[in-house]
């Protein structure tokens, strides 16, 4: 059953306004994350981190749920479907893992922040975290863009052709692979994935 016109709109309005919030607010958050790992005055540094949680827990995850949900719901419900469209796909195959990360970085970002309120954030302190904060936010923003992309051009290839996939599909396959294989290194390699608990 397709949705009629007036929620339709309203169903799209709901979604670009969650994407797109979701996207400044974590631009906010890189951003905080960049005067906590530079900024050489204390108060600034902890003043970061205890926004970076407000932010996170107030903003941003509240629209990386809204954002999913009513992309979901505009797929099912409009002629574009789910899974019938790769630009539509692709952007599912995005938003969801980074959902998923966020919520997992959450944790991190409590801890910081926790620190912080602590006074224990001084010079190099949980230097490692912090870096990983930046660089995860950064891939973050550059991840939404790239939805925020694929929902403006709509780029051709439909799930449903018998010819293969486009070849931005194709390249898009084997950039993302080669980033997964680089995120599981890193954060291997770094102990990024054991730092996530709240020690």
């Amino acid at each position: 059953m397709l949705m009629s016109t007036p929620v339709r709109r309203l169903a799209l309005t709901a979604h670009m306004t969650s994407s797109v919030g979701w996207m400044g607010a974590v631009a906010c958050f890189l951003v905080l994350a960049v005067v906590g790992l530079i900024s050489p005055r204390p108060l600034e540094v902890q003043a970061a981190y205890l926004a970076m949680e407000v932010v996170g827990w107030a903003v941003i995850v509240p629209l990386s749920l809204l954002s999913p949900a009513t992309g979901i719901a505009q797929s099912l419900w409009t002629p574009w479907g789910l899974i019938r469209h790769y630009w539509v796909l692709v952007k599912l195959l995005v938003t969801l893992p980074c959902t998923a990360i966020l919520l997992l970085h959450m944790l991190p970002t409590t801890r910081l922040a926790s620190a912080a309120a602590a006074g224990q954030l001084n010079g190099s302190a949980m230097h490692e975290l912090r870096v990983q904060l930046v660089a995860d936010a950064a891939v973050a923003v550059a991840a939404l863009l790239f939805t925020t992309v694929l929902a403006i051009y709509k780029p051709r290839g439909s799930t449903s052709d018998a010819q293969p996939a486009p070849t931005w599909v194709k390249r898009l396959r084997n950039a993302a692979l080669a980033g997964v294989a680089l995120f599981l290194l890193v954060h291997v390699l770094g102990g990024g994935m054991g730092q996530h608990g709240l020690h």
